[in-house]
C-alpha cells in the first residue's frame, strides 16, 4: 500500500504544468496525516535545522494545530520560536507554485526579519525537483526579496513593515504579517493598506508575540472574533524542544515547586525538565519572560513592556466605567460630568502636528478642586483647529485655566489661543505661557499620575486614557513611553493638568 507521504513524493516526479495545476486543486484535501498540503510540505520542502543541517520539514505541534484550524483570516498570539512564520512560509508557497496568478506577499517587522524569511523560502525552492526548477517553476526574477514564476502568473514578495505604501495597487491572494506587535507607529496605516489588497477569497495571517497591552496588534487580537478572524495561541510548552535536562536541570531544580508550577505541571503535564527550562527562562528575561515565552493569552500581555502603570489597578477600573453621558465630534469629544456653576476647572492640552498621520492631539478638562476627569477631547487636528475646540471647551467650562505643553507645537496651538481666540486665561510658568515638559518636569509629573492611579483610579472615566496606560513601558534607558505602536497623548495631556492642579 503506497502511503500518503510517499504519494506526495510520486505527485512531483516528472511533473508538468497541468500535473501540478491538478495538485493546487487538492491542496485542502484531507487525509489521515492531515490536509494534502501538509503532506505535500512535508515530502518537498527542507529546512536549515537549529544545528545547522539541511532537512526535510517535519510540522511540529504547533505547526499541526495551525493547519488544522486554520481559516480564511487568522491571528496568531504565540511564544518566541514557534516555527509559525517558517510554516506560513510553507503553506503559502504551495499555494504560490500550484495556483495561477496568485500573489504571496510576507510583511516582517525589520530589514533583517524580511531577509531570514525570504531565504527560508528560497532554500524551498531551490530544494524543488530540479525538472521542476527548470520546467513549471522556472523563474524569471529572483532578487532579494521576490520571486517570480511567469509560467504560473505568480510571485512571491517579502516586505518590511517600514513602507507603509506595500500592498498599494495590488491584488493579495495570500498575506502574512509577522511580528505585528513591532510594527512601529505606522502599524495601522501600513496593515490597512495590505488588508484592502486582499480579496474576500484571500487568505490573511496576522501573527506575533505580545507587546504590552495596547498597540495595533492588541487590539487586533482583542476583537478578532467580531472582524471574523480565527485566533491561535500557542504557548512554549508546544515546542519540545524547550525542557532543560542532566546537571543543569538538577542545579535548578533544587528549590521545591512552587504552587504555580504544580498547577502548570497538572493542567498541562509538564515535567520536571520543561519547569527548569521555565526557572531559566525567568532567570534570564526577568520581567519580559511572559512576554518572549507566553503561558496565556491575558500574562503575555500584562506582563511585557514592565509597565509604568499599575496594569492590575487599571484592569479594575477599566470593568467599572462609567458611559459618557454625551458625544460629539464623531466621539472624538466624550463628556461625562457638565460644567456646574461656581466651580473651577483645569484643561491640560498634548499638540500634535495634525493631519492622520502619527501622534493625536489631547485635551484633558478636570475639576479643580476633586481632580474628576469631566471631558476628553482626542484627535488629529491643526494647530489651529485644536486652538479652536480648545477655546470652546474652556469657555464651556467656566473659563477654565488651559495649560498647553508648550514643547514643538504647543507654541503654535498657544499663538492661535491668544491671537484667533483671545482666550485670555491661559497657564504660564517662568514668566511663559504653556507647561515645559522637560526631562525635569516629566518624571514628576508621570510619577504624580500613577499615584493618583493606584490611589483613587475612579478619578478617571476614559477608555482611551487607561488603555494607553496599559501600553505605557519603561524603556531600555529607564524612561517611560509608549510602547512600540501604541500612544501617550490622552496621558501627557492628563499629566498635565494634574501637575497643574498640584502647583
Amino acid at each position: 500500500m503506497v502511503s500518503e507521504k510517499s504519494k506526495g513524493k510520486n505527485d512531483v516526479a516528472g511533473m508538468d504544468m497541468e500535473a501540478l495545476l491538478a495538485l493546487g486543486r487538492k491542496l485542502n484535501r484531507r487525509t489521515k496525516q492531515g490536509s494534502y498540503r501538509m503532506v505535500l510540505a512535508e515530502s518537498l520542502l527542507m529546512v536549515r535545522s537549529k544545528k545547522g543541517r539541511l532537512v526535510k520539514l517535519v510540522a511540529n505541534p504547533a505547526q499541526r494545530e495551525f493547519e488544522a484550524r486554520c481559516g480564511r483570516r487568522n491571528i496568531v498570539l504565540k511564544a518566541r520560536q514557534m516555527g509559525i512564520s517558517t510554516w506560513v512560509a510553507a503553506r503559502f508557497l504551495l499555494s504560490t507554485i500550484t495556483r495561477p496568478g496568485t500573489l504571496t506577499v510576507q510583511v516582517a517587522h525589520t530589514r533583517e526579519a524580511a531577509e531570514g524569511l525570504f531565504r527560508a523560502v528560497h532554500r524551498f525552492v531551490e530544494n524543488l525537483p530540479e525538472d521542476l526548477k527548470r520546467g513549471a517553476l522556472r523563474r524569471s526574477r529572483s532578487n532579494r526579496r521576490q520571486m517570480v514564476f511567469p509560467a504560473l502568473d505568480s510571485e512571491y514578495r517579502v516586505e518590511t513593515a517600514g513602507d507603509t505604501k506595500a500592498g498599494r495597487g495590488l491584488t493579495i491572494q495570500n498575506l502574512h504579517c509577522s511580528e505585528v506587535a513591532r510594527w512601529g507607529a505606522r502599524t495601522e496605516e501600513t496593515l490597512a493598506g495590505l488588508r484592502a489588497a486582499v480579496p474576500p477569497d484571500g487568505e490573511i495571517v496576522l501573527e506575533s508575540t505580545a507587546n504590552g497591552m495596547g498597540g495595533c496588534f492588541f487590539d487586533e487580537w482583542q476583537r478578532a472574533e467580531e472582524m471574523g478572524y480565527v485566533r491561535h495561541f500557542f504557548p512554549w510548552w508546544m515546542d519540545e524542544g524547550y525542557r532543560v535536562k542532566g546537571a543543569k536541570m538538577r542545579e535548578l531544580m533544587t528549590d521545591a515547586l512552587s504552587a504555580e508550577e504544580c498547577g502548570l505541571m497538572e493542567r498541562w503535564g509538564l515535567d520536571e525538565e520543561q519547569v527548569a527550562f521555565r526557572r531559566e527562562v525567568q532567570r534570564n528575561f526577568g520581567a519580559r519572560a511572559a512576554e518572549e515565552y507566553a503561558e496565556d493569552a491575558v500574562s503575555c500581555f500584562l506582563s511585557s513592556g514592565e509597565a509604568v502603570f499599575d496594569v492590575h489597578r487599571i484592569e479594575e477600573r477599566l470593568r467599572e466605567l462609567p458611559d459618557a453621558v454625551e458625544e460629539r465630534e464623531n466621539g472624538r469629544l466624550l463628556l461625562w460630568l457638565p460644567p456646574a456653576a461656581g466651580r473651577e476647572y483645569i484643561v491640560g492640552v498634548d499638540a500634535a502636528g495634525g493631519g492622520a498621520d502619527g501622534d493625536y492631539c489631547a485635551v484633558q478638562v478636570i475639576d479643580r478642586r476633586s481632580g474628576l476627569q469631566c471631558a476628553e477631547l482626542y484627535g488629529h487636528y491643526t494647530p489651529e483647529e485644536l486652538a479652536r475646540q480648545t477655546a470652546r471647551l474652556g469657555r464651556e467650562y467656566n473659563q477654565a485655566l488651559v495649560a498647553v505643553e508648550r514643547n514643538n507645537h504647543g507654541h503654535a496651538v498657544l499663538a492661535m489661543l491668544r491671537q484667533a481666540e483671545r482666550y485670555e486665561h491661559l497657564y504660564a510658568r517662568d514668566g511663559q505661557l504653556g507647561w515645559p515638559t522637560t526631562m525635569v518636569t516629566r518624571p514628576a509629573m508621570l510619577e504624580r499620575f500613577a499615584a493618583v492611579l493606584v490611589t483613587d483610579a475612579r478619578l478617571f472615566a476614559s477608555r482611551r486614557l487607561l488603555e494607553e496606560c496599559r501600553s505605557f513601558v519603561r524603556q531600555a534607558d529607564g524612561r517611560g513611553a509608549a510602547a512600540e505602536g501604541a500612544h501617550d497623548d490622552a496621558i501627557m495631556a492628563m499629566a498635565v493638568a494634574l501637575a497643574v492642579r498640584e502647583g
